[in-house]
């Protein structure tokens, strides 16, 4: 077998939260004018209740509400597949593992914490939600969110994947959404995430109605998309595996790899490698403070590895992955020796795209394909010392809307930044 799919059934019932099974406990977010302790009370103008309390809760599991498990069975739980075309390709005893999350209505791992995000405003009497988008994944998931609950949403989406992406503007355009490109004031700038975070939270702040929904970074967003690991887990046991040796995905804000390494943390012998763009390397050369999330200095300050939040990362077709903080979690796990994280150039992450699109026959998002590197080098190493590793990593994405960086990167165009 190489396909090891769960009956729906064995969709997890409740989230993994990492909060309380850190080693170092967490610094507190800080308010970006008083510079003390954010409480409750000021990141209620921003999130529902429910969202404030899982971003500090110290429940090891948080059920998850049955009206969000009744769409997220549209889809899930997701396969996990075994690459065996792709370990002939490289010639490695290892067994390579990757979990299709691009199987979502979006294509993308996103709508797992779109959904209850979406749910619990609606639960508060939100009728709006104010959003950034990089590539376009987390907007595409958003909207498809709220038109399942009837609200209405705005995107704000960074406008060199505005430009680079123009179906992603009408994915979210066909669920209802109205997207604009970011920053607002700036049209000669190609933005960044930081930016449009700014023009979604201005946004919020000037309407009762609207809250601010993140796709990556928080906590709360961390908690969601564990629901990836947890099946994993269950699904490698069917595989007739013990653990996985190493586990990789990609890292822009850390959601992604959030999703698929927190169920795991806690088993020593399994290493967690968050992959990273190599023009926007905050793990690996990002300095651990207090930043803000946001370019113009709106959003709580957060402990987190940062590049400084007015870096301007070069317009990579990997927009998600532009982003210049990380979680406070996965930047905690790094610090403490937990997490490992490898950065990579455009141009390599592309040759393992084509690599893997050739032996397993699917077309990966930019992001996700930083993963794909990641794995590739895994298994080529475990070549060289001729170790059975057992490689699992997160399939975040397709990139069947991203043909334009395909068709860069075969025509020599690509920017090896």
């Amino acid at each position: 077998m190489t396909r090891f799919n769960l009956p729906e059934s064995s969709l997890p019932t409740a989230w993994f939260n990492v909060l309380p099974r850190m080693a170092t406990p967490m610094d507190p977010p800080l308010h970006p004018g008083t510079q003390q302790p954010v409480g409750p009370d000021d990141l209620a103008p921003l999130f529902p209740m429910a969202l404030i309390e899982q971003e500090m809760s110290p429940t090891p599991w948080i059920d998850i509400p049955g009206e969000v498990l009744d769409i997220l069975k549209l889809w899930r739980p997701t396969p996990l597949v075994r690459a065996e075309r792709l370990e002939k390709e490289l010639g490695t005893p290892a067994r390579i593992y990757f979990k299709d999350e691009s199987v979502s209505p979006a294509g993308s791992h996103k709508p797992n914490s779109a959904v209850p995000q979406a749910f619990y405003n609606k639960q508060e009497g939100i009728t709006r939600l104010a959003t950034e988008t990089g590539a376009g994944q987390w907007g595409s998931s958003l909207s498809f969110a709220t038109a399942q609950f009837g609200l209405e949403c705005k995107v704000y989406m960074v406008r060199a994947s505005y430009e680079q992406k123009p179906y992603r503007k009408v994915m979210m355009g066909l669920w209802g959404a109205d997207v604009v490109p970011s920053p607002v004031d700036d049209p000669s700038s190609p933005g960044s995430l930081g930016a449009a975070i700014s023009d979604a939270v201005r946004d919020t702040v000037s309407r009762e109605d609207t809250h601010y929904a993140l796709g990556s970074v928080l906590n709360h967003v961390c908690l969601h998309q564990t629901i990836i690991g947890l099946e994993a887990k269950e699904q490698l046991a069917a595989a007739g595996e013990v653990r996985p040796d190493v586990v990789l995905a990609s890292c822009g804000g850390g959601s992604n790899f959030a999703g698929i390494a927190f169920p795991f943390m806690e088993d020593a012998a399994v290493r967690l490698v968050a992959v990273e763009p190599a023009s926007c390397p905050t793990l690996t050369e990002g300095e651990f403070r207090y930043d803000f999330g946001d370019v113009a200095g709106m959003t709580p300050l957060m402990p987190m590895f940062t590049l400084g939040h007015d870096f301007m990362p070069p317009s990579i077709h990997a927009g998600g992955l532009r982003y210049h903080g990380d979680s406070p979690i996965v930047s905690q796990l790094h610090r403490d020796g937990r997490v490992e994280a490898l950065a990579y150039p455009q141009g390599k992450v592309f040759e393992a795209a084509m690599q893997f699109a050739k032996a397993e026959g699917k077309i990966p998002a930019p992001e996700t394909a930083h993963a794909i590197r990641g794995a590739i080098d895994e298994a080529l190493a475990a070549k060289e010392t001729g170790e059975e590793k057992v490689i699992l990593f997160n399939y975040s994405g397709h990139g069947h809307l991203d043909l334009a960086a395909y068709d860069d990167y075969l025509n020599g165009r690509l920017i090896d930044a």
